[in-house]
């Protein structure tokens, strides 16, 4: 993947000179340029494009601002609930499929920056993830809403 980017910017930049243009616009001509070359020459790459990983990492992105936005209405509608008896915190285990420290640093760090859920704990094996949610309902569904949404996505991050 990295070699792939680094030959679209060569090619971009070649692309630059090439014109004698030293514009912007010249270099996102040449980029896309590049990147059309490595489109028809995809074969000879190993792995997947990278524009796919990219597309991946931006909807990772997505999940996470919506994730945000959901939850900060959550917690900021049970702080102004007069009520607070009918609010069931929960301590859950969160068995994960990621494998490599860096997904599972990830998958933390957004569950964390969610508001009303922190990563308390990974399992020395690092497949278990014990998590305090602030408002739970059912451990399952918030098990399979993590699941589906933040581990799915950083898979196809790393896995393409």
């Amino acid at each position: 993947m990295a070699f792939q980017i680094l030959l679209n910017f060569f090619i971009a930049v070649v692309w630059m000179f090439m014109t004698s243009s030293l514009t912007p616009s010249t270099f996102v001509i040449g980029y896309i340029i590049g990147l059309l070359l490595i489109i028809m020459t995809r074969r000879f790459f190993p792995g997947r494009l990278y524009i796919w990983r990219l597309w991946s990492a931006l909807k990772l992105t997505a999940i996470f601002l919506r994730e945000l936005v959901l939850s900060n209405i959550s917690v900021l509608l049970l702080v102004i609930k007069p009520d607070l008896s009918s609010i069931q915190p929960m301590i859950f285990a969160l068995p994960t499929e990621l494998e490599q420290d860096w997904e599972i640093t990830l998958l933390s760090s957004l569950i964390t920056l969610t508001p009303g859920t922190i990563v308390i704990h990974v399992s020395d094996d690092q497949r278990t993830l014990y998590i305090h949610a602030i408002d739970v309902d059912d451990v399952d569904e918030a098990i399979d809403s993590i699941k589906n949404t933040f581990e799915k996505a950083i898979m196809e991050v790393s896995r393409g």
